[in-house]
């Protein structure tokens, strides 16, 4: 995922990042790579899901798949969620499930926003998944 450097003061919208993105690979990562791993990379849950989501709805040739293998931007809020006390456990894994939902669907290039993850993702991944 092509990023700004932390030092960098312009700011880059996601579908800057996926042209960059996208731009890079087409000149550079051979057609046999059958697909790209992102990591979060430092990025917040939000961001790391809003970056993927635009690179995968970004219109060009793109013979790889393009999905997602995040630490963080998948377990931060998960944790805050849980503080590690037993009573808490459903909760956190509540926002698991609803984090995995958004990154299901941006690696689908069909992430809309945190509010319409849940019902889309129900929609999507439901009809051949029993969760």
């Amino acid at each position: 995922m092509v990023l700004p450097g932390v030092d960098c003061t312009k700011k880059f919208t996601p579908e800057d990042v996926a042209l960059a993105t996208i731009t890079t690979f087409q000149r550079h990562l051979p057609v046999a790579v059958p697909g790209v791993t992102f990591l979060s990379g430092g990025q917040s849950e939000i961001v790391a899901t809003t970056h993927l989501n635009a690179i995968n709805k970004y219109e060009a040739v793109k013979p790889w798949g393009l999905t997602f293998s995040y630490g963080r931007a998948l377990q931060a809020s998960v944790l805050q969620a849980w503080r590690g006390k037993p009573e808490n456990v459903k909760a956190a894994q509540e926002v698991f499930i609803h984090r995995a939902r958004c990154n299901g669907l941006a690696a689908l290039g069909k992430y809309e926003g945190e509010e319409s993850a849940g019902a889309a993702a129900k929609s999507l991944f439901v009809k051949d998944h029993q969760y």
